[in-house]
């Protein structure tokens, strides 16, 4: 009687994610009223990397008008990739606090999740990168009516999008080169027109 050959089921590995050390990335949603203009800095990376040890010094590392917040769908609810908000603007009053820790923060928050559900961030590393979110709010939202859904919208689009551009490296190096010269700096322009 033949022996039996023993057949060894070929074990499918999954697919190595690509390591993330750090990307950059910006954008600009404007609406009306000018005050709802997002324009978010984003900084992605791995946890046990530069971006994680960033996210761990600045939480530990409060300063008064510029603290430091996760962004969050609500409190007590945290997203992930875990997202540290950090205020271009010196925070001075509580409107002007509970707006950034309100509508900007949601808002924010809801643009990390489109931008996992886009695909952009891959939800297989969304518990291994963090994000850096350097947050523009025009100090004149305290003098005005706020549009608290309009600043929410600006807010979620252009953190999907500077997301979307940090992951994807846009704009690239030969559109960069070959633009140069077509690109003028708009407040750069206004000063130049003595408009500032």
């Amino acid at each position: 009687m033949a022996k039996k050959k023993s057949v060894k089921k070929a074990i499918k590995k999954p697919a190595r994610l690509e390591r993330i050390v750090l990307r950059t990335g910006e954008a600009l949603v404007e609406a009306e009223p000018a005050y709802s203009a997002a324009e978010p800095e984003v900084v992605i990376g791995e946890l046990d990397g530069p971006v994680g040890y960033a996210i761990a010094n600045l939480i530990g590392d409060q300063s008064r008008g510029h603290s430091k917040v996760f962004a969050i769908l609500n409190c007590d609810v945290q997203v992930r990739p875990v997202t540290l908000m950090v205020s271009k603007v010196s925070v001075t009053s509580t409107k002007y606090t509970n707006i950034l820790m309100g509508s900007v923060q949601a808002g924010i928050a809801n643009g990390v999740l489109d931008a996992v559900r886009a695909g952009d961030i891959p939800k297989e590393k969304a518990n291994d990168l963090g994000i850096i979110v350097s947050v523009w709010l025009d100090p004149s939202v305290t003098e005005v009516e706020v549009d608290h859904n309009i600043l929410f919208e600006t807010n979620r689009q252009a953190t999907a999008k500077a997301i979307h551009k940090a992951m994807h490296n846009e704009p690239g190096i030969d559109w960069l080169l070959k633009n140069q010269a077509n690109v003028t700096h708009y407040f750069h322009q206004l000063g130049v027109e003595k408009k500032l």
